[in-house]
């Protein structure tokens, strides 16, 4: 894999995943090669006009990327992920989170996404506590900020119900806990909307709700007890 291919994914993916100084990256995992080819062809494909080439092939869709993926990908991740609305993010999301002794099936994809949101969640409210609690933050801001942290800690409690649903076997509180969310993740980007400024939360927020929509996907249509 050439250098500027990797200097382009490493941009995106910082872009993609800011956090706060002191918090992990949200979905890296560094160890492993076939996830860091994965993030070059993404960064790649994201910064070139469609199609284009790539060592000699031409993708023109987010099908194509997936046909290609690297060995260390599981065929089976990327069928589930191939029938949500974000499959590349599914997959970025979830492997990470992925029990290694458990087939890869929906429902454990589903367990997997809802630890990757958890994940999310927490690191975007650990940065927009740092926000509230930053004294050069501006006091008309620190409601907004509020609002944010009380969108992320319902999206927390509505993941540990899921997992609780999942526990049951009740696909009824299932859906609706992940159909919760999705009107939840909207919450801190529209009240800042509503002030007429742009959310701090923007890219971290825009990640977290293609987790949420690709679990809702996974949950609804794809999981069965």
């Amino acid at each position: 894999m050439e250098v500027n291919h990797f200097i382009l994914a490493f941009i995106s993916l910082s872009c993609l995943f800011s956090v706060s100084a002191n918090a992990p990256p949200p979905f890296s995992n560094a160890s492993s090669p076939a996830s860091s080819e994965l993030y070059d062809m993404i960064a790649v494909m994201s910064e070139s006009p469609s199609p284009f080439a790539f060592d000699g092939t031409t993708l023109e869709s987010i099908d194509d990327l997936l046909s290609i993926l690297p060995g260390g990908v599981d065929p089976a991740l990327q069928q589930i992920c191939g029938n949500t609305d974000h499959p590349v993010e599914c997959i970025i999301a979830t492997m990470p989170f992925l029990d290694e002794n458990a087939p890869i099936e929906p429902l454990s994809v589903l367990k997997a996404g809802i630890k990757a949101m958890d994940n999310q969640t927490k690191n975007a409210l650990a940065e927009v506590t740092k926000l509230s609690m930053d004294p050069t933050t501006p006091k008309t801001i620190v409601p907004i900020l509020q609002t944010c942290i009380d969108v992320y800690n319902n999206i927390l409690n509505s993941d540990q119900k899921s997992l609780e649903a999942i526990s049951n076997h009740n696909l009824v509180q299932l859906s609706t806990e992940l159909g919760t969310n999705v009107e939840n993740v909207l919450g801190c980007d529209n009240a800042f909307k509503q002030a007429k400024l742009e959310s701090p939360m923007k890219d971290m927020d825009a990640m977290l709700a293609n987790i949420i929509s690709n679990t809702l996907t996974i949950g609804v249509d794809m999981v069965h007890f």
